[in-house]
């Protein structure tokens, strides 16, 4: 491929004593908006609280404009966001990064990855050479030889389970889909889109697959083939299903390897659990893992991983003249610059630092965990799990400060490498002063949680007398 040039437009600043004191977002601002310093109009900025939507239209050039400048209003979104860091607690992505600014010239150009990574297109704007060495990467922790299987970079996990249940669908077309009540909506979704018969797994307090439930669905439909869905790392709880234990279960209720298929949905996990322990592998009979690269990695532009076996994939490739290429992807045309984004933190990290900061993240999540448990507070932190839920907060504010995700009576906090130390301190700091104010009169008590999370992880005034601390 040849090499790119950069434009005067992203031609890098003087490190000048004042710029190497900037933060690279600040740095970044300066880039994208050189003479926004010199605009007079100013938006108002929201401060730490909730965003607010801004009340926006497109101005169309040439025409008498009264309100803030174009750059004007990018630059104080942008400060909003940069606010708002600090308070992103609910939801799992990973913020922490400063490569943007490093690959901020490639915006210029118009990458796409349209059809098979593994061939090339007649045009050359397209990074599937580094699609492939991600591919390569995930390919060697998962443990599957380069010539065994087939990938590529897809726009999320949704993508990656619409996939790989999509290739258990066209493997065994009479298949059921089996999935915990846990996963993630887009399973029950594929099943909605492919008119598949499924069946719904319970689960135990902690949010994994109950295998007596799973073993007593797949006894009473033992004429069909088994499509499971695998969870590594349930969306709420951060529970991890054993894969072992499936495939034992399937062993057990008679299922020859060529009746079931086993999709792993790793979306959060997929990149902390091999550093932890082997549990997701290819030298068992699994059939096709997916992760979010914009989750525990970090990406800018949501994005994913799907690996599956290559003798797989012939049931869902076909020939494209057009692009000169086949095609067995979802999406067709892909975002080219992902594939790039994922190659250079895998690259600047390597699997020593992914190390690290899955090691970090654990041990915040437990230091959250004990903190909240000290302060009397219902908490629950499964085993290799980076989720702590915990009592929903009683005002709604407050969970919007902090941006919570909440079901039922419950919150959760995802302790990604971009929380500190420093943010967790904050959090419990308000949220033990905020309780003092929703519960001083006596008349509104904590939320029970004993069915959600466990009788023995409830702080409620019943289960606080049955499980006291010795």
């Amino acid at each position: 491929m040849g090499s790119l040039s950069l434009e005067m437009d992203f031609e890098p600043l003087p490190m000048t004593p004042r710029s190497l004191a900037m933060t690279p977002r600040s740095l970044a601002r300066r880039r994208l908006f050189p003479n926004v310093e010199n605009k007079k109009q100013k938006v108002e900025q929201s401060g730490a609280g909730p965003r607010k939507n801004l009340q926006l239209e497109v101005l169309e050039p040439g025409l008498k404009n009264d309100g803030p400048s174009l750059d004007t209003i990018l630059v104080n979104y942008l400060d909003t966001l940069t606010q708002r860091v600090n308070f992103h607690l609910g939801y799992p992505v990973n913020i922490c990064y400063d490569h943007y600014a490093t690959l901020a010239p490639l915006l210029q150009f118009h990458l796409n990855n349209c059809g098979d990574p593994f061939l090339q297109n007649t045009v050359d704007f397209h990074s599937k050479d580094f699609e492939v060495a991600v591919l390569d990467w995930f390919a060697q922790l998962w443990e599957i030889e380069k010539d065994q299987y087939w990938g590529y970079v897809t726009n999320g996990g949704t993508e990656g389970n619409l996939h790989g249940i999509l290739l258990g669908r066209e493997l065994l077309p009479d298949g059921i889909l089996y999935a915990s009540k846990d996963s993630h909506y887009s399973v029950f979704k594929a099943a909605r889109m492919y008119r598949m018969d499924s069946e719904t797994i319970n689960t135990s307090v902690n949010g994994e697959m109950d295998y007596s439930d799973l073993r007593a669905k797949l006894l009473q439909n033992k004429d069909k083939p088994a499509i499971i869905n695998v969870t590594i790392g349930t969306t709420f709880k951060g529970a991890i299903d054993n894969v072992d234990v499936i495939l034992e279960t399937l062993k057990d209720c008679g299922y020859s390897q060529d009746r079931f298929y086993i999709h792993c949905d790793a979306a959060l996990c997929g990149l902390m659990t091999p550093f932890i322990n082997n549990m997701i592998s290819f030298k068992k009979p699994i059939g096709s893992v997916t992760i979010s690269g914009h989750k525990f990695l970090g990406c800018p532009m949501p994005c994913g991983v799907q690996i599956t076996r290559k003798s797989y994939i012939n049931n869902l490739s076909t020939n494209v003249e057009y692009i000169a290429s086949v095609d067995a992807t979802i999406s067709g045309s892909r975002n080219g610059l992902t594939p790039i984004f994922l190659w250079y933190s895998l690259s600047a990290k390597g699997q020593i630092g992914l190390q690290k900061d899955v090691k970090r993240c654990l041990d915040n999540a437990k230091y959250l965990k004990d903190r909240l448990q000290q302060a009397g507070i219902s908490v629950m932190l499964n085993e290799l799990s980076i989720i702590v839920v915990l009592e929903r907060p009683r005002d709604h504010e407050f969970v919007r400060r902090w941006q919570l995700s909440c079901v039922k009576d419950m919150a959760h906090v995802i302790v990604m490498p971009g929380v500190t130390r420093e943010m967790l301190d904050n959090f419990i700091s308000e949220l033990v002063q905020q309780r003092k104010v929703w519960y001083q009169n006596g008349k509104t008590n904590p939320p029970c949680v004993g069915e959600d999370i466990g009788a023995q992880n409830c702080a409620c005034s019943y289960h606080k007398i049955d499980y006291i601390s010795p």
